[in-house]
């Protein structure tokens, strides 16, 4: 069997396009970063981080400032543990703080900073206290349910 040379390039060609489908589809599910500087590390506790992934991006302003780099549970607290790495040429202040935040009604979940107003900027391993835990769409609908309950209940009882 001879092979020419054409079918040595469209077989190229085929192995070419498949590895830009798997690269994007890796970058539109935020599996894959390509970022080869390296930021600084801080850590944050929240009571209910929601949906929220490892790789989730950090906004602050809008702007992708960093991205989630892992998810614990600390047994001592009972709180979540999250840590972030943010990018270096980001300064942000020491008494910033956090909120899970989501994109649209249902999209997905990401954290934002608010910036601060101290001098002192964070550095490598320090905790941000101030944090805001993420809203849980099925605790709002179940609270607004408890609630028309209870209204309900209350105009029906005899005065």
């Amino acid at each position: 069997m001879q092979q020419s040379k054409n079918d040595i390039w469209v077989g190229l060609f085929v192995v070419l396009g498949a590895a830009a489908l798997v690269f994007l589809a890796l970058q539109a599910a935020n599996l894959l970063q390509l970022n080869w500087q390296r930021g600084y590390t801080v850590s944050a506790r929240f009571d209910n981080i929601g949906g929220l992934k490892p790789q989730a991006a950090v906004r602050s302003a809008g702007v992708v400032v960093g991205r989630v780099q892992s998810i614990g549970f600390d047994d001592q607290t009972y709180q979540a543990r999250v840590t972030l790495e943010l990018d270096k040429r980001y300064a942000f202040p020491k008494d910033s703080s956090l909120k899970i935040l989501t994109s649209g009604l249902l999209g997905d979940q990401y954290i934002g900073i608010e910036a601060g107003y101290e001098e002192a900027h964070l550095a490598a391993g320090d905790t941000i206290s101030a944090t805001q835990s993420a809203v849980v769409l099925e605790n709002l609908i179940g609270q607004f349910l408890y609630g028309k309950a209870e209204e309900s209940a209350g105009a029906s009882k005899p005065q």
